[in-house]
């Protein structure tokens, strides 16, 4: 075997950030190429030829446990390599524990760490300043990690955001007079369907799996990120959407809430009712897909005024028996003694009240009638602009749903990746689709089944009466914030509290705007609004929107 003459070299290059390493749209980043530049000069100028290199990209130095370090380390113990050259000492380790393990297995393997940046070699003094150098790597990123520490701290502590903002925000760099302005935005493509996510789950009516879906049928996915492209969110997600604090304004550091600068999503008593609601599906004895009841989301406890809720549990004998609770009791947060009671107790006293009670005066009704049928072509003149909206939707989710074909056809995407994006796209396409028909339909159509629906609202206790637990439901959610439920003499007492508009509708003197244009300019610039929901095809959809062009005059 011929004797070896040229040494063998390897090198070891490394940058502390995933953004480093995509730096200025190349896969490696400016620093990488520019170590790599350095470290074969200095092998040229030891006379050694480089037979390996080892990159770590976006990997911290506080540990050794880098896939291509280890990788490198492996490779030394086959005995042929001479030199291990890096651009300084701390590209291999920033703390002196980790340099001198590092360091031993290269010498044990025969070779030599050489530092293009540093003058390190076998000599004493060479040593001494492998030390200092190694010494002032560790201070340098302990005092680091400590300056950084702080001024994260200081941002929270003055409102800033110091982290990733989570979905439904935006993280925005601005350079504004030389200096780095560091802000969080609306995401205007999300925000919305997140505060519709929290309004949706308020009502009880859906759960996190049927929301998620939902949702993605409505186009809403993560952001994407560097080599992560936009997907649907997952169940587990959206529950962690739904608690996190910091759509109500707070930050949260170390434990500690801080009030936030930023722009809030939902406002706290939306959030608290869902906090309250995801609870009770907690600590039912089943989950609330299992346990489903029209009055659940509508009962309000009489002694503590906490929620009261719905569960099915089973006797020893496996016979399962139904029975609204307290969820203050329950919890143990209130001294409530409010007790287990059947629904059918509860069920009998608001039926009670819908026989005795119609939620709308009939007397009402022919005035309130002329006016929503003279919004209806408010709706109609505003649909239309909807629709043309809706239009240039479909059309763009058409085209990528063929762009990703194209992808997968021409091989540059794996097919299942492909597969998935197209089901997502066609969820939306569909739910664009379907929303788009209900902008053409036409007035004269709608206006038969739009006829029937304020006779039903002139007959809602009969209505209710007749009803299915869907129609009740409905019934129950439009028209009463809740029934307040208490015992006396061991009989059960219903409350209801209507909602602010029933309360108006019943107290109200309606009066004509000027005229449509008027309505119309008045709508644009109020944009507060009521729905009348339809009790005919089970839906939480509104079927009619009542303009503030409808002045309401409340008594006093």
């Amino acid at each position: 075997m011929s004797k070896q003459t040229t040494a063998n070299a390897v090198i070891y290059l490394r940058v502390s950030t995933k953004e480093q390493a995509h730096k200025g749209g190349e896969a490696e980043g400016y620093s990488i190429p520019a170590q790599r530049t350095a470290c074969k000069r200095k092998a040229e100028s030891l006379g050694a030829h480089v037979v390996d290199e080892f990159v770590d990209a976006g990997e911290s130095a506080k540990t050794s446990a880098r896939p291509q370090l280890q990788a490198m380390l492996k490779r030394l113990a086959e005995g042929d390599i001479q030199y291990v050259i890096v651009h300084k000492v701390d590209r291999l380790a920033r703390n002196r524990f980790d340099d001198v393990t590092i360091n031993a297995l290269i010498i044990e393997n025969g070779a030599q760490l050489v530092s293009v940046s540093e003058n390190i070699d076998e000599t004493p003094s060479g040593n001494l300043m492998h030390g200092i150098m190694s010494s002032i790597a560790e201070f340098y990123s302990k005092n680091l990690a400590n300056e950084v520490i702080k001024g994260m701290q200081q941002k929270i502590r003055s409102g800033g955001t110091a982290y990733m903002a989570p979905i439904g925000y935006l993280n925005l760099t601005q350079t504004i007079d030389g200096r780095v302005i560091k802000t969080v935005v609306v995401d205007s493509k999300r925000a919305p369907l997140i505060r519709w996510a929290y309004e949706m789950y308020a009502t009880g009516e859906y759960g996190l799996n049927a929301l998620t879906d939902m949702l993605e049928a409505k186009g809403f996915t993560n952001r994407p990120g560097l080599g992560k492209p936009e997907q649907p969110i997952r169940t587990n997600q959206l529950h962690r959407i739904l608690q996190n604090r910091y759509y109500i304004g707070k930050l949260t550091w170390k434990g500690v809430e801080y009030e936030g600068n930023h722009p809030r999503l939902v406002d706290e008593q939306l959030f608290n009712k869902v906090q309250a609601m995801l609870r009770s599906r907690a600590n039912s004895s089943e989950r609330s897909y299992r346990t489903t009841h029209y009055l659940k989301g509508s009962l309000i406890c009489g002694h503590c005024y906490s929620k009261i809720t719905y569960a099915v549990s089973s006797n020893q004998r496996g016979v399962k028996y139904p029975y609204f609770f307290c969820i203050g009791r329950h919890e143990k947060r209130t001294e409530c003694d409010f007790p287990y009671i059947a629904p059918e107790l509860i069920e009998k006293e608001i039926n009670k009240h819908y026989a005795k009670h119609n939620p709308l005066h009939k007397k009402d009704m022919p005035e309130l009638k002329r006016q929503l049928l003279i919004d209806l072509e408010v709706y109609a003149k505003q649909g239309h602009k909807e629709s043309v909206k809706l239009d240039k939707r479909i059309k763009r989710l058409q085209a990528e749903r063929y762009r990703w074909a194209d992808k997968a056809m021409a091989g540059t995407i794996p097919d299942d990746i492909a597969r998935e994006k197209q089901t997502s796209l066609t969820k939306q396409l569909n739910q664009a689709q379907s929303e788009m028909g209900k902008y053409r339909i036409k007035i004269k159509k709608i206006r038969p089944t739009f006829e029937r629906v304020c006779d039903l609202a002139m007959n809602l206790g009969k209505v209710y009466l007749k009803g299915g637990g869907a129609i009740r439901r409905i019934i129950n959610q439009t028209f009463y914030e809740g029934f307040e439920i208490s015992l006396a003499n061991r009989e059960v007492v219903t409350i209801p509290q209507s909602t602010t508009m029933l309360e108006a509708l019943r107290t109200a003197e309606i009066t004509h705007a000027n005229s449509l244009s008027h309505a119309l300019q008045k709508e644009e610039k109020r944009r507060d609004v009521f729905g009348v929901y339809s009790v005919i095809d089970n839906s939480r959809v509104p079927t009619v929107v009542i303009p503030r062009r409808i002045e309401l005059r409340l008594p006093g």
